[in-house]
């Protein structure tokens, strides 16, 4: 599965946020109920315009943005008590 064909960013619709099949739901809406304990199931019976594969398309979105991700840390000067 691609989530690419499944999630769609437009700028005029939540303010440009990723979003599933151009509904308003965000990517960001379905795992926060993930994170706050929801199960598919229950997401699915809250929201049933909502497939399974869009929740799964949800989870590879946010890893693939997390693989992407890159931290610049500032450089590391040794202080005296490093030394």
């Amino acid at each position: 599965m691609s989530y690419h064909n499944i999630i769609t960013i437009e700028p005029d619709k939540r303010g440009g946020k990723p979003c599933i099949r151009r509904m308003r739901i965000t990517v960001y809406d379905v795992l926060g109920w993930l994170a706050a304990g929801m199960s598919h199931g229950e997401i699915l019976d809250d929201f049933p315009e909502l497939t399974e594969e869009d929740i799964r398309a949800s989870l590879e979105f946010a890893a693939d943005r997390e693989h992407r991700l890159v931290a610049f840390l500032p450089d590391a000067t040794p202080t005296v008590g490093d030394v």
